[in-house]
Parts: C-alpha cells; sequence; structure tokens
C-alpha cells in the first residue's frame, strides 16, 4: 500500500519504483528530494525539458496503444509529458504515494479531484477553515452540480466523522494547517473515518512538515506553486494517492483540461531540489518570528503551530515534524492596523503567494478572501485585522527588524489634526 512507503522516521521502507529499482531504506526524504524524478534524465544531473504538445509515431498500431493507455507520456502533453511526469514522480516518491498528477494550478487540482469523483446526489464533508477558493469552489459550483456540501469545523475531529453520511459521503476534504488561521486537523482521526475518500491540502506543510497518506488518508493535494516549487516562478497543483485513484482523476483532466505547463514542472523540479533547507530555514526563522511578535503590544494573537500557546500544540507535535514556514498575525485595530502593517513593511514584499524566498505579507481580508462576506470570513476565522506571513529565505535578525517596524507603524496612534486657522490647538492634558 501506498501509505506503508515512508516511515514515520521519513525512512523509506519499501515499495518498487517504476524503473524497477527498489529505493535504499537508508535514504532519508532530504535525500529523497535529491534523489527523486530523475528516471529518463539519460545521465543528465537536471531533467530535460520537453516543451512539444505532441509526439511522433511510427504506426497506426503505436498511435492506437497510446490512445488507449492510462497516462501515457509521450503521446499527447494534455494526456502526459516526460518533463511533467519527472515532477510527478517526485511528488509521489516524497509523499509515499504509488502515483503523481500535476494540474496547471493548485485550484485546477482541487477542482478536477473534486468533479471527477463527485457525481450528482453524492454528498461532501469540509472543513469550514479552507482556502477561500476552495470554500468558493464548495459553496458555489458543488451545489450547480447537485452535489451536497456539509462545512465542519474540523478542528472537533468527532464533528469532522459525525458529519459523514454512511453510503452518499464520498469525500471528505480538509486543509491543514488551515490558509490563513493555521488551523490543524487531526490526521490520524481523518484516516480512521471509513467510507468516503479522505483528502489532504498539505500546501502549508508539504511533505517535510508531514506526509498525510501516512496517516492513513488517500489522497494530498498541493498548490505546488507555493512550498514545494518555492520559488515565484511556476504555477502548478499535484495530487498523490494510490496508482487506481490518481489514474482515474486523470481520466477526466484530460476532459477538464487543467494541463500543467513542462517549463513549470521543471522549475517545480528545481525547487524540490532544495525544499529540505528551504524548509529548515523558514521553520526555525518562523518560530522566532512568531515568538517575538507574540505578547507585544497591538498584537491580540500570533497562530503557528510550534508556539506553545498554540491550541493544538500536542497535535502539532505528533503529526507535524516542523512548523512550517507560516505564521498568521491578529492585531488590534482591525483594517486599519492590518492595512497599516502590510504597507509599512521595508524588506518583506505585499504579495498574496507563499513559499518563497521572498518573505511576503497578505492581508487576506483585502485578497484572498476578499470575495467573501465579512460573516463568511468570520467562521473561517478572518478577521479585518488578521495578517498572514509567509517567512523566506533573508537572515532572521533582518526580517524580525523589518516586521517590527511594520507593527510599530501599524499600532503608532494618528497625529493629532492641525487646528483651524485663528483657533487654538486642541489640549494633550487630561
Amino acid at each position: 500500500m501506498a501509505n506503508d512507503r515512508v516511515a514515520s522516521d521519513g525512512v523509506v521502507s519499501d515499495g518498487v519504483a517504476e524503473d524497477g529499482h527498489e529505493p535504499d531504506p537508508q535514504y532519508r526524504i532530504e535525500t529523497r528530494a535529491i534523489l527523486a524524478g530523475r528516471r529518463g534524465n539519460e545521465g543528465s544531473l537536471v531533467a530535460p525539458v520537453w516543451p512539444s504538445t505532441t509526439f511522433e509515431t511510427s504506426t497506426v498500431a503505436e498511435s492506437l496503444r497510446l490512445a488507449t493507455s492510462l497516462r501515457p507520456q509521450a503521446f499527447y502533453s494534455r494526456y502526459g509529458n516526460p518533463t511533467v511526469r519527472a515532477f510527478e514522480d517526485a511528488v509521489a516518491d516524497l509523499e509515499g504515494a504509488e502515483a503523481a498528477q500535476a494540474f496547471a494550478s493548485g485550484m485546477g487540482a482541487i477542482s478536477s479531484l473534486v468533479l471527477a469523483l463527485c457525481s450528482k446526489g453524492d454528498h461532501v464533508v469540509a472543513q469550514r477553515q479552507l482556502y477561500s477558493s476552495t470554500s468558493l469552489l464548495f459553496a458555489g459550483v458543488c451545489p450547480r452540480f447537485g452535489i451536497d456540501v456539509t462545512f465542519i469545523d474540523a478542528t472537533d475531529a468527532t464533528a469532522l466523522a459525525g458529519a459523514v453520511i454512511p453510503g452518499r459521503t464520498v469525500l471528505v476534504f480538509v486543509e491543514t494547517p488551515a490558509n490563513p488561521g493555521m488551523q490543524l486537523v487531526d490526521l490520524d482521526a481523518l484516516g480512521a473515518i471509513r467510507g468516503p475518500l479522505r483528502v489532504v491540502d498539505s500546501t502549508f506543510a508539504g511533505p517535510l512538515v508531514q506526509r498525510p497518506l501516512s496517516h492513513g488518508c488517500d489522497l494530498v493535494v498541493h498548490s505546488a506553486t507555493k512550498g514545494l516549487a518555492g520559488h515565484n516562478d511556476a504555477t502548478l497543483g499535484v495530487i498523490a494517492g494510490p496508482a487506481d485513484l490518481v489514474s482515474w482523476i486523470w481520466n477526466y483532466h484530460t476532459v477538464h483540461g487543467a494541463v500543467a505547463s513542462p517549463y513549470d514542472a521543471h522549475n517545480a523540479l528545481r525547487g524540490l531540489r532544495t525544499l529540505s533547507v528551504r524548509v529548515r530555514q523558514q521553520s526555525e526563522t518562523a518560530l522566532r518570528v512568531a515568538r517575538s511578535l507574540e505578547g507585544r503590544d497591538g498584537v491580540a494573537a500570533v497562530h503557528y503551530p510550534a508556539l506553545a500557546s498554540h491550541p493544538q500544540r500536542e497535535l502539532a507535535a505528533r503529526q507535524m515534524a516542523q512548523g512550517g514556514g507560516m505564521v498568521s498575525v491578529e492585531l488590534d485595530g482591525g483594517w486599519e492596523a492590518g492595512k497599516r502593517f502590510v504597507e509599512s513593511v521595508r524588506l518583506a514584499r505585499l504579495a498574496t503567494s507563499l513559499g518563497g524566498p521572498e518573505t511576503l505579507v497578505t492581508h487576506p481580508a483585502s485578497t484572498t478572501a476578499a470575495n467573501l462576506t465579512p460573516e463568511e470570513r468570520a467562521a473561517m476565522g478572518i478577521g479585518d485585522g488578521l495578517v498572514r506571513l509567509s517567512i523566506g529565505l533573508e537572515h532572521p535578525d533582518d526580517i524580525e527588524s523589518d516586521l517590527a517596524g511594520a507593527l510599530a507603524a501599524a499600532t503608532r496612534p494618528d497625529p493629532p489634526h492641525p487646528a483651524p486657522a485663528g483657533q487654538p490647538a486642541p489640549s494633550t492634558e487630561a
């Protein structure tokens, strides 16, 4: 089984790769990130880019064989592509999966898997604290296709399991850590649910932090645009899981058309080579930043799984090897404080993505969650004063200083308005 391929200590323990080579059990996942996805390199240390949209065949019989094969990688690039397959193989290896399928974006991956697995009359249990576009898919698109969705606070494992309707629920979809509030879902409890397929969006964590398949879940999905590719130069999504399930979704993917670019796949494969060192430094710096901001004037709360104050800290210690590079901070002062903070950084960049080498700041209420009502945002834990930090690879001292300066600007009182001509200035005495 795919879930057996990665042991809890990160050692690949069994399973045979498609090229027939059995993985060496001594290699840890950090080493796998360097080795994975090299099948077909033919001696090159860098995976070649195959930009071709189509591939020549020598006979009608060969064309027929490829046209009726599952996931051919050298027939027509909507069906598969050698460069994209190298990236897929690497992700499957790191997640301990039998197979992976890449898409043109994270939402391309999520919408494809949902619509490939669900039909009219089916029922889905979805986490309430989801990335806003995923939430819109479940709340707005699925009902148009006759797919019923129940939203649950997935931090309550009992409620999550209790929402499953036997014989009707086909999918349980969660995101952990959640974007942007950093709520966690108990992966062991999710994996213990019987009946529906259990899908985990692990974008905020990645395989160096957690591997949902090893907890009994069926599929893991990533917006590979983020931490996996890690350089803000690739737009990709990817799912990983059992080969038969991935092939089923691939069938729908060829119709849906959210096809991964070989150029983006090449950039993402390059990003995987440095994944372990990037995640380690980003996690270390994120914990330092979270500790430095917690308890400061103007800060209502800091959300980071490795903080002792995180309400699910024990769960994080059980299922996450590191805290990851994402921190969210709730500021006193609401919208204006959040606006001032993100507009006052000097080193960090005001941008909506995450996981790259640059530290990024985002005000979710005005960006990723802007299409939600205030009530919907509140139900997801997104306040007007919430800011999200994607910690980069700059020196921790520089990041910490920059964010401290932004916090000072966000909490600085407004200067008194000048008095109209001919009138005394207002008194500042009590």
